[in-house]
């Protein structure tokens, strides 16, 4: 099965599912959808054995700064084993309103996945049952994967810059 094929069967078996695809440069096929229609995109693509998509291989968020109204990210790797097919699900959220519903009631395994995306990105998984911090401290109000967050503490002076191949500006912000 090629990705014109997924789509096809996709577009017949779930129509307005995706709202936009493409092949990434891995050739890997995307799906766009929105955080109404994802778990039952996900249901399809997992239990319909056309599609056969039945292990969440990872779940991850981005955030994308200067997409307003999206800015942050939620991709689902699916793998179809018995055909070695790949293809991602991606739905983009606005970061006033991250919420999008738990994927823990197909994959148990996607548990651990969310609480870390909660964790470094505050995407909240609607029904998700523990979301709570994973690594970092259970009191700590940032979520520090964002890209507004500084990457170096611009007070330091205990270093020197050029011996880490930079311009020589003590405390630089590489944002």
């Amino acid at each position: 099965m090629d990705s014109e094929q997924i789509l096809a069967q996709l577009a017949e078996k779930m129509p307005g599912a995706a709202i936009s695809s493409e092949i990434a440069h891995d050739g890997i096929l995307n799906i766009h959808t929105t955080r109404e229609q994802i778990i039952d995109l996900l249901q399809l693509l997992r239990d319909d054995a056309q599609f056969g998509f039945n292990f969440l291989t990872t779940l991850c968020a981005i955030h994308y700064p200067d997409n307003a109204g999206q800015e942050l990210c939620v991709v689902y790797h699916l793998h179809n084993w018995p055909q070695n097919i790949r293809i991602r699900v991606k739905i983009f959220l606005p970061k006033d309103d991250p919420h999008v519903p738990t994927a823990t009631g197909l994959w148990p395994t996607a548990n651990w996945m969310e609480r870390q995306e909660y964790d470094f990105f505050g995407v909240i998984f609607t029904g998700h049952p523990d979301l709570r911090r994973i690594l970092n401290v259970d009191d700590m109000e940032v979520f520090p994967m964002r890209k507004e967050y500084r990457l170096e503490d611009g007070t330091r002076t205990d270093k020197d810059d050029r011996f880490f191949g930079r311009d020589g500006h003590v405390g630089r912000s590489f944002e």
